[in-house]
């Protein structure tokens, strides 16, 4: 589908990649790794033509569309959302109104048999490849993949320019999915997530008929979507035919190799520094040490891997709290006419690690926020416990920082029992590596100052955190210092989180927030995505001492009602598809009879009769174009009222 043929990229003289040549199938899913700053982005944007080579070349079938989701700063306006997700359709459009044209042209009495011959393959194309991207079900499809990532139907007629961000980006994917394209090119499109869309996004993408290339810090998610791993490393490209852990494994016994060949490597070069240092003034060793000290210039160091030195952290020792950490009951948070928590009741223990989990717009943050301390609630109790102190992190806390000094004076004035070294190693967990320590706040992005926030955290001295969405900016190295300290901390724990395999071997408690209601589930991640998964393929999980044959009966009648009413909601519908595709039928073989008289050379010997059938195949075509319209129309509002009932 796409050949990249030796392509070099470069940005003042460091190359992030040379002589880079590989191929994209239909059909491939893939991830795209390396470490931060080995260029994936740029490798995405190359792809997608927002770059170009250095030299080499990127060979495109014909007609093969891309599409590309950036990781951040999209910004849509000035429609409804269901137009801007609709304005994906644009191929559906633009057929259409191909097809509009061609049967018009074809109607009109003054064109030549080549030029009707030529007008009628054409529409035959056309028609193809209407059907090919399911034009008949894309209206529905549209609300589909909008409900699916989060979107209520009452947003749907709300202006674009009303979201925040983070569901600005959610519309661009919306219409990157929309949009049927040949390759997906997402970089890190798990960011502004819930766990619920992170499900749905997953089970959509194992589905897609498409090429993907994902970039993504969220191992569960490019897990369970990708069977193929592509790899910048030392500014090489390598292919792994293989599923993401099948790639983690063989990573692993190549970065072991590594280590061992580093290891004998310098060995080796402190053997002939330590030959040359010795002979370096005997004449009768002169030659043999020039020789030497030539195989040291002309040694190709060895590289250790990214994460080999990456640095484990601790949390400072906490001072121990009470039993119970913090007390809410009876609380009520609203904002405006919409009720976010009614008579809420919640305890947080000594050490206990919690995820909070579920929809956007639910209450997770709201929540996060209230047991930290950072908003108010309006009735109700909030009760710390004995000795517990709260720190909070939330990527607009990151906002909140002292903008004129540097990076080191930032997590000085909190850590004054760690050396500059220490600290410097912190920095450097959360990518601020060399110079960057003394740069100051106010020049870092926006995620910049999310790990640097994050940093600060580890160096606090508090027995109870709360954290919101603490690995969006990470990557994989960062994302684990973090993970084990978080793993090692003496304390109780909140997490906001959506990233599966962050939060597996750090939580034992999920807590389900959704519609102002909280459902505790006393396990880890697994046990919640397990016990979801039960309850969704189980209508009777909650009344499990029920009598089974009365729960059969009374299912029975449900199906019963449900079927009555999708038979009286649906009957003029079908009764209505069912006459005009029996139109249809009995056009289509008027219309194939039409072509053999009109093919036949005979049919041409009386020219008034050849010019009747030619106006008559003119008029059926365009009844039969107005007929498939309507049939579309049709089969559009049964899928739709069917999908109410499934």
């Amino acid at each position: 589908m796409i050949d990249i043929a030796g392509i070099t990229l470069q940005f003042g003289g460091n190359y992030l990649f040379r002589d880079v040549s590989f191929k994209i199938n239909s059909g491939d899913k893939a991830a795209l790794v390396g470490a931060n700053g080995s260029g994936k982005t740029s490798l995405l944007k190359l792809l997608s033509d927002q770059l170009q080579p250095e030299k080499g070349n990127i060979i495109k079938q014909k007609r093969t569309s891309v599409g590309y989701l950036p990781q951040d700063n999209v910004v849509h306006s000035g429609k409804s959302l269901i137009e801007e997700a609709s304005s994906a359709l644009s191929d559906i459009t633009f057929l259409r109104e191909k097809e509009q044209n061609l049967t018009e042209a074809l109607s009109e009495k003054n064109i030549s048999e080549e030029e009707r011959d030529d007008i009628i393959n054409n529409l035959g194309e056309v028609h193809l490849r209407l059907e090919e991207l399911e034009s008949y079900s894309a209206n529905a499809k549209v609300e589909k993949i909008l409900v699916g990532l989060g979107f209520e139907e009452g947003d749907f007629a709300r202006l674009t320019n009303e979201f925040s961000g983070g569901w600005q980006m959610r519309i661009a994917l919306a219409k990157l999915l929309i949009s049927q394209n040949d390759l997906l090119l997402l970089d890190e499109p798990t960011n502004h997530l819930d766990l619920d869309s992170l499900e749905w996004l997953i089970d959509f993408l194992k589905n897609y008929r498409g090429a993907l290339i994902i970039v993504s810090h969220d191992k569960h998610f490019i897990t369970e979507t990708t069977s193929k791993t592509y790899e910048i490393y030392n500014r090489k490209f390598s292919v792994f035919n293989g599923d993401y852990n099948s790639f983690l494994n063989y990573k692993d016994e190549r970065d072991q190799q590594l280590i061992h060949l580093n290891e004998l490597q310098q060995k080796k070069i402190k053997e002939t520094k330590r030959f040359i240092e010795r002979f370096r003034y005997k004449n009768t060793k002169a030659k043999q040490v020039q020789s030497r000290i030539k195989q040291l210039e002309k040694l190709k160091t060895i590289e250790l891997p990214e994460d080999e030195n990456y640095i484990k952290i601790k949390f400072t020792e906490p001072p121990k709290s009470g039993k119970v950490n913090i007390e809410l009951s009876l609380l009520n948070k609203s904002y405006g006419s919409n009720v976010v928590f009614q008579d809420l009741n919640l305890q947080v223990n000594r050490n206990e690690k919690i995820a909070f989990v579920g929809p956007n717009g639910a209450g997770k943050t709201t929540l996060a926020k209230i047991i930290a301390g950072q908003i108010d609630f309006d009735s109700g109790n909030r009760n710390l416990g004995y000795n517990t102190t709260v720190s909070y992190y939330a990527q607009d806390v990151a906002d909140n920082m002292q903008l004129d000094i540097d990076l080191l004076e930032t997590v000085d004035g909190i850590a004054e029992d760690k050396t500059m070294g220490e600290l410097r190693s912190i920095l450097g967990a959360f990518l601020f590596r060399g110079d960057d320590v003394f740069k100051k706040v106010k020049v870092l992005s926006g995620g910049e100052k999310s790990r640097l926030a994050l940093a600060k955290i580890l160096l606090t001295k508090s027995n109870f955190i709360v954290l919101d969405e603490p690995t969006n900016h990470l990557d994989m190295t960062s994302k684990k210092v973090l993970q084990q300290a978080l793993i090692n901390f003496n304390g109780s724990l909140i997490l906001v989180s959506h990233d599966v395999d962050f939060l597996q071997p750090i939580v034992d408690k999920v807590i389900e927030i959704r519609e102002g209601a909280i459902k505790i589930f006393n396990g880890g991640i697994d046990y919640y995505l397990y016990k979801k998964n039960e309850l969704a393929n189980s209508e009777t999980e909650q009344s499990p001492k029920s009598d089974p044959v009365l729960i059969k009966k009374q299912q029975k009648r449900i199906e019963a009602e449900r079927r009555q009413e999708r038979y009286t909601a649906t009957k003029h519908l079908i009764e209505k598809i069912s006459v005009i595709e029996k139109e249809i039928e009995l056009l289509e073989k008027k219309e194939k009879a039409l072509e053999s008289s009109l093919a036949d050379p005979k049919t041409y010997q009386d020219q008034q009769k050849a010019l009747e059938l030619n106006k008559k195949f003119s008029e059926l075509k365009l009844t039969l174009s107005e007929n498939l319209k309507t049939w579309e129309k049709l089969s559009d509002e049964l899928h739709k009222v069917e999908s109410k009932f499934k």
